[in-house]
């Protein structure tokens, strides 16, 4: 297989995958979706945006570790492998949980046929631009992967650091191609295509961290409509300049993102779309069979067009363990919101046992 990424027809056709989180028994509906979804769409790549693997899963420790992590990603990738459809892959802050650095991780993932890890302009694994070609043979357009980091201690995410910034600019001066940018974790912008909103309000969010008691819905004046946010986003604490430098010279054509489950949107943001992909993996919270990948059609004369491909639109049946998805799809999104929900659920117990004369609250 060609490493070389070309226009066809005037179009290229890439897949998001997000968050497939999965363990060393991968989910059938994770891989239904997966293949569904590529018999349909076609894609000429396919780019994994992080969480690919549920680093912390204790089933991945051990001995045989990098071997479960193969097996896992054999699962993952398979159909993909089958159809010799390209992908690339960046990391999100659950990958680096199973114990191996980004380099290791890459390593299996050149393993399988298709991986572009090395191919194009590459900083460190997880961070790369992928150029693809128009009909001239001439680079048209760059694929940008960006590793955009993990967990801090005391919690939190980590913000792109300078010197991956730094990289971006020197590959965008060099091509002076439009591009569309691929990480895991959004960048505080994303707050700029939403509503500060009152608790109660039809759709509102509670959002954690920087944005703490504050609640939020989608701007419908600045977001496209069929998107929906079922959490606040989770960005770095810190601002250190991401979106700023991708706006400096207008060439970016949207980025996006994962790492929140419940959210696919899309809106505009000092001319360059920031947008979601919602989880693809069933064993990890998410939207129910709302579980989708993202599409993107890049004209080489210009622009590009996206949309989501679902679980329910192309396999169209119930998950294979519906009580699970059930709890998975209700539980929260968050940590902070898992201790309110803990809570809360704590003292409507103990409201019901007052109630019943079982114990008194005074």
């Amino acid at each position: 297989m060609s490493d070389a990424l070309r226009f066809t027809g005037g179009r290229f056709r890439v897949m998001q995958i997000a968050d497939t989180q999965e363990n060393v028994r991968v989910s059938r509906d994770t891989v239904r979706l997966i293949d569904s979804a590529l018999e349909r769409e076609r894609p000429d790549l396919v780019v994994f945006t992080g969480d690919q693997i549920k680093g912390y899963n204790p089933f991945f420790r051990g001995r045989r570790r990098k071997e479960k992590i193969s097996r896992t990603l054999n699962e993952i990738l398979r159909p993909l492998v089958e159809r010799e459809i390209p992908f690339a892959v960046t990391f999100g802050n659950h990958d680096r949980q199973v114990g191996l650095s980004g380099a290791e991780q890459m390593l299996l993932y050149e393993a399988f046929p298709g991986c572009l890890a090395r191919a194009g302009e590459v900083l460190e694994p997880g961070t790369q631009a992928l150029p693809v070609l128009g009909r001239d043979g001439e680079p048209a357009l760059l694929i940008y992967l960006i590793d955009s980091g993990g967990g801090m201690k005391g919690g939190g995410y980590e913000a792109v650091p300078q010197k991956t910034l730094d990289w971006y600019r020197e590959v965008r001066d060099r091509y002076q191609l439009p591009g569309l940018v691929f990480q895991h974790i959004p960048i505080p912008e994303y707050y700029h295509l939403l509503q500060r909103v009152k608790r109660k309000k039809s759709g509102a969010v509670e959002a954690y961290r920087t944005h703490r008691h504050e609640f939020y819905r989608l701007d419908p004046a600045k977001v496209r409509p069929g998107g929906f946010m079922g959490e606040a986003p989770s960005v770095p604490d810190v601002n250190s300049g991401e979106g700023a430098a991708l706006t400096e010279k207008g060439e970016i054509l949207g980025l996006y993102c994962g790492h929140d489950h419940k959210n696919s949107f899309v809106g505009s943001w000092k001319g360059m779309d920031l947008g979601y992909a919602q989880s693809a993996g069933f064993n990890e919270y998410g939207p129910g069979v709302e579980r989708a990948v993202r599409l993107f059609e890049i004209r080489e004369t210009g622009g590009y067009e996206t949309w989501t491909t679902s679980y329910q639109e192309v396999v169209g049946r119930r998950p294979s363990r519906p009580l699970k998805d059930f709890v998975l799809t209700n539980m929260p999104a968050t940590r902070e919101a898992g201790c309110r929900f803990i809570a809360r659920s704590a003292l409507a117990f103990l409201a019901v046992l007052a109630a019943a004369g079982v114990i008194w609250l005074v």
